[in-house]
Order: C-alpha cells, then structure tokens, then sequence
C-alpha cells in the first residue's frame, strides 16, 4: 500500500506532464498550500526561472489577514501573484494545482488570479 506522500507524488507528477504537453511554452502558475498558509508562483520552466510570486506571509498581507490559511487569503495571495505577474510582463499562464483538488483555497486562488487580469 502506498503512503499519502507517494500517491501525492504521482499526481503531481502526471499533473505537470499533462501541463507540459499542453502549456505551448506559455509560464504555469502553481500553488502550494500548507495548514498555515499559502504561496503562489509563477515560473518559466524553459529558463528555470520565477517570474512572479506572493504568499500570505508578506507582511502587508499578515497585517491584514486573519489567518493564512482561509479562503480570504487565497484571493489576496491571487490578487497580488496575477499583479506582479502583469508587472512582469505575463498574461496568460498555465495552472498547476500540484496534487491538490480544485476547490476551496485553490480554486478561490485561481479565481482571484483570473480577476486579476491572468487568463487561463
């Protein structure tokens, strides 16, 4: 039987192979939460490079948030990667949940990114 961490790994894995076929070179956003907080990047996987990021451990973003690990802060956390991304020059983007599910956190992360000016 396989442990959480390994069957975490192969959806992962078969996630961004999919992403890769599919993304035509565009950079992919991804998402990583924990139990305390959540962080986002958006990164181009030809140079190897972060082009934007934000995480709800910012302190303008801990001022402000109750906690890091709510649905509030998933939409700052977006709000703010889709604005550093347009400051960087970055419109459309692929996005990578990594083995999470698309709801709650993620998905209002996502949303927050699309309101942001980011399409995917």
């Amino acid at each position: 039987m396989a442990n959480k961490l390994a069957l975490q790994t192969r959806r992962r894995a078969r996630l961004r192979y999919q992403l890769r076929i599919k993304s035509a070179g565009r950079p992919r956003l991804s998402v990583f939460r924990s139990g305390r907080h959540i962080y986002a990047q958006v990164i181009d996987d030809a140079q190897g490079r972060t082009l934007a990021a934000a995480c709800s451990l910012e302190k303008a973003m801990r001022d402000d948030l109750r906690t890091g690990a709510d649905k509030d802060a998933a939409v700052a956390v977006g709000k703010m990667v889709a604005e550093r991304a347009l400051a960087a020059g970055v419109t459309k983007v692929v996005f990578d949940r990594g083995p999470y599910l698309y709801h709650g956190r993620v998905k209002a992360l996502a949303d927050a990114a699309r309101e942001g000016g980011l399409s995917f």
